[in-house]
């Protein structure tokens, strides 16, 4: 086995580089950021180093199997040698039979760069990954190498041996547009149960068990409604999701079910529809309203609020894939006394799409998602996508445009049900 060292740009970079020396058989064994050049470690420029090996000898994939511990040892020796070169390095292991957790194929790349780049996603959320304490990041390698032990188990055998049952939830959850890799990281142990197991799985057993584990995914979420202590409520979003129609359904039960009393700003003032339309909605629900223009406005309108329970803001529609934009809006958005902000998206929106928003205001602050035109689509695995990738606290989701009726808090049992095909009772 041949092991080399590269120190890169990009990961294009390394993965272009790592086909070209070492096959298409290559795998990644280590990856994280580093800086290079400087005066004495700073004002270096960040680089890449990726640590690969190729087997010459495999010609097929076979199924992983626990290699001796003493090859296993000068193995990992090898690599730490690898790890400490301070330059582009080749070797051979001498060992054909020992497989690295991480192999560079099209599949396995989003699985790659979740494992291989968690230093890297700790930096840029403000950590490093000598701040982390415990156990958590070598529990976490451990549970990327059996879930891809676990694919490569079942991607040894013939995809007809899969169970049809399995097969028929599995091709639900893709249609249902749950990323590949969630799906995998939900049925892979499922099937692994199944074939260790002497009882009968018919296909409501498999969904009883994809079930628990979606569940699992939506633990740990928190109070979906807005607090009682909240004082101001910013909503963002981008175009078209509907964030003033979601602003009237909000500010509506505040009055009618929580009877506070409720103030209005917009600084979409990029719309003048936009404008006219909260003044309606001020007007039936006999609320003042500010409009401002600039940051410097925001104090105004604050004042002339100030005997308001609860203030919500709408925010100007604008392309929130541009970070410039993001940061504007950031710039408007006050924290008066306790302040929630909502991000709004459409679930008519692609889940590529609805990640990069999410991205991108995750950099400031983001306290919940409400998801709107529930009764739009049919596809709700975006919802478990980004609550698994980004952890997003879950709050209301809408299903049509009649105020106030037409919301409610979401609910994970109805997601899970559509996403599985289930009936749903109302």
């Amino acid at each position: 086995m041949k092991v080399k060292r590269y120190v890169v740009d990009s990961m294009p970079d390394a993965l272009a580089r790592i086909r070209s020396d070492l096959g298409k058989n290559a795998i990644i064994l280590n990856t994280k950021e580093i800086r290079s050049g400087g005066l004495w470690g700073w004002f270096g420029k960040k680089k890449i180093e990726v640590i690969a090996a190729a087997d010459e000898s495999m010609s097929v994939p076979q199924r992983p199997t626990a290699p001796p511990a003493a090859g296993w040892s000068d193995f990992q020796s090898e690599v730490a040698a690898a790890l400490n070169s301070n330059s582009d390095s080749v070797f051979d292991t001498g060992k054909p039979g020992i497989h690295a957790p991480i192999p560079l194929d099209r599949n396995a790349h989003n699985l790659t760069g979740r494992t291989g780049f968690k230093q890297q996603s700790d930096l840029t959320n403000g950590r490093s990954a000598k701040e982390e304490q415990g156990n958590e990041p070598i529990l976490e390698e451990i549970r990327q190498m059996k879930l891809l032990m676990q694919k490569l188990s079942a991607a040894s055998e013939p995809q007809e041996e899969a169970p049809p049952a399995w097969l028929e939830v599995r091709e639900r959850l893709l249609e249902q547009d749950v990323s590949p890799d969630l799906t995998d990281r939900i049925l892979l142990p499922i099937r692994e149960e199944m074939q260790e197991s002497t009882e009968v799985w018919d296909k409501a057993r498999i969904i009883a068990r994809a079930r628990e584990r979606m569940r699992d995914i939506f633990s740990g979420q928190g109070p979906k409604v807005i607090s009682p202590q909240t004082r101001i409520v910013h909503i963002v979003g981008p175009t078209g999701v509907g964030k003033t129609t979601s602003i009237a359904k909000l500010a509506a039960e505040q009055v009618l079910k929580h009877k506070r009393k409720v103030g209005l700003i917009t600084s979409d003032t990029y719309r003048i529809s936009a404008v006219e339309q909260l003044k309606t909605y001020a007007t039936i629900l006999n609320t003042p309203l500010e409009v401002v223009f600039s940051p410097q406005d925001m104090q105004r309108a604050f004042s002339r609020l100030e005997d308001m329970d609860i203030i919500f803001m709408d925010t100007a529609g604008r392309n929130y894939r541009n970070e410039m934009y993001v940061s504007e809006l950031h710039s408007l958005i006050q924290t008066h006394g306790a302040s929630e902000t909502f991000l709004v998206l459409s679930l008519t929106t692609k889940y590529k799409d609805m990640k990069v928003i999410a991205d991108n205001f995750m950099k400031f602050r983001l306290d919940k998602v409400l998801f709107t035109k529930m009764d739009e689509t049919g596809t709700l695995g975006a919802v478990l996508n980004l609550v698994d990738a980004l952890k997003l606290q879950l709050s209301y989701v809408t299903n049509g445009q009649n105020v106030p009726d037409d919301i409610a808090e979401a609910d994970e049992d109805h997601i899970i049900n559509v996403i599985l095909g289930e009936a749903v009772h109302e």
